[in-house]
């Protein structure tokens, strides 16, 4: 069977498959399948997901966290409002100094996991996409070390490059367990990976 036609079958059918689950995007798929296999977001968890739009993350995180969770979204750009308790969207850029104390103010306690599917506007040219999408999650991971409390969990976009080793390095110097991932969900031919930091230590003050 050609690999061609298998690459378009698994991308039409996680597309099919969210109008059927009534989620927003096919990436709600890519969180499932990550938190599934490594258990980094439970019921019960106060989720942050920046970068939020449309919202298939927020619509996944909260599947899991249940009622008994909360699920804030951020994203630069209006998100069209989920009608589900215990979630909250706002606009908010991971690029400004003030975001950690907004979203600070709409958390009822300090945030379990901080997820972030964040990416920059595609150039097209690779090194300049690949070094602004390392930026991005480093604005991330810093919103994360801020709003986490001791032992949350971390899970972060990012592309395949020469800047990505020094980036991980970062992330093992916050967290205990650190691993790059990539769902099924994800396209074959994407050089999109996840980062996942489990158990952050936060440092002492």
């Amino acid at each position: 069977m050609p690999k061609a036609w298998v690459k378009e079958h698994r991308r039409e059918y996680y597309y099919r498959k969210a109008k059927e689950e009534k989620f927003r995007s096919r990436a709600a798929y890519k969180l499932l399948q990550a938190v599934k296999k490594h258990r980094f977001i439970e019921s019960g968890y106060v989720v942050v997901d920046l970068g939020a739009a449309p919202g298939g993350w927020t619509q996944a995180s909260r599947r899991i966290v249940g009622s008994s969770g909360f699920v804030l979204g951020i994203d630069i750009n209006p998100l069209k409002p989920i009608d589900l308790p215990n979630v909250r969207t706002i606009i908010g850029d991971v690029t400004d100094s003030q975001i950690e104390q907004n979203i600070r103010e709409f958390l009822p306690r300090s945030a379990d996991v901080v997820i972030s599917d964040v990416s920059p506007n595609i150039s097209g040219v690779w090194e300049l996409d690949h070094a602004r999408q390392i930026d991005l999650a480093t604005w991330s991971l810093r919103i994360a070390t801020s709003v986490l409390r001791p032992r949350g969990n971390f899970f972060v976009k990012v592309f395949q490059g020469d800047m990505l080793s020094d980036f991980v390095q970062v992330v093992k110097q916050n967290f205990s367990f650190v691993k790059l991932i990539k769902p099924k969900a994800s396209r074959a031919k994407s050089s999109e990976l996840y980062a996942l930091g489990m158990n952050f230590r936060q440092p002492e003050t």
